[in-house]
């Protein structure tokens, strides 16, 4: 179900979007649908800023900094039409140099080239679809531990009172090494965990959400290699407490969570 229409104007709310598979970005279903509809539910920002799970350094973070960011097709084995699409969203090289200010002192490299990639572009699309926001990543920075990426998300909180929608894309439940594709169905782990990171983000205990490592072999299997999950702890550490929380696009199929959620 989707949230309500915010209309507050003087504090975007923070998004986290299950983006799945990509041509979710070019395929008419309800997942698009849903993204779309949001988007329609929110003021309209400034600017994103956009933490993919496809974005990943070692060392640092770092934020594009192009004003015209290429779009990146990261993926292969798709049709042609989805290596056709074209997300010319503008870049904001200012955006990019706050960014680095709020994450100080660790350091941020500003990145003259990056594009957006698949992460980015393909739940961007359904929602601006005039491709007239403006558009900065962040990368995950790998080499950090999971309660950097939660901080990461407090200290940028700041923007949201700046006119910027955080977005974190990624999905809470990404493992498709270990699903049985023979039969097609969700493993019982997926849905099991989905509906725990739930309850936790319901009742604002982000603990141990951070350090998921310890909630058991169903989030073992779930987060797997973690690139897919992290970007909801930048979407956590920016909301505030006490803030309402709504869920939508609640699917989860095979070993992927396409649970997407507004808080604020």
């Amino acid at each position: 179900m989707l949230p309500k229409a915010v209309t507050m104007t003087d504090r975007l709310p923070v998004l986290f979007l299950g983006h799945g598979s990509p041509m979710n970005a070019i395929e008419d279903n309800a997942w698009r649908r849903g993204w779309g509809e949001v988007a329609t539910r929110l003021p309209r920002p400034k600017a994103v800023l956009c933490v993919s799970a496809h974005w990943e350094t070692m060392g640092a973070a770092a934020v594009s900094a192009s004003p015209a960011p290429p779009t990146i097709h990261d993926f292969g084995g798709f049709p042609q039409a989805l290596f056709d699409v074209r997300y010319p969203a503008p870049g904001d090289p200012a955006l990019a140099a706050r960014v680095a200010e709020l994450l100080a002192p660790d350091g941020v490299a500003q990145h003259p080239t990056r594009g957006l990639d698949h992460g980015a572009w393909s739940v961007l699309l359904p929602m601006y679809p005039h491709a007239d926001v403006p558009v900065v990543q962040l990368s995950l920075d790998r080499s950090k531990p999971n309660g950097w990426h939660y901080d990461a998300g407090r200290r940028l909180a700041a923007l949201r009172d700046e006119g910027v929608l955080i977005v974190g894309s990624g999905d809470i439940v990404h493992n498709l090494r270990d699903v049985d594709w023979r039969t097609g169905g969700a493993p019982d782990w997926a849905p099991r965990f989905n509906e725990a990171a739930k309850g936790l983000i319901e009742a604002g205990d982000h603990a141990p959400l951070v350090d998921w490592e310890g909630l058991g072999p169903d989030a073992a299997a779930s987060i797997n290699s973690a690139e897919h999950y992290l970007p909801l702890l930048y979407v956590l550490g920016a909301g505030h407490p006490g803030e309402p929380v709504g869920f939508f696009n609640d699917d989860v199929f095979a070993g992927i969570s396409m649970t997407s959620m507004v808080i604020g």
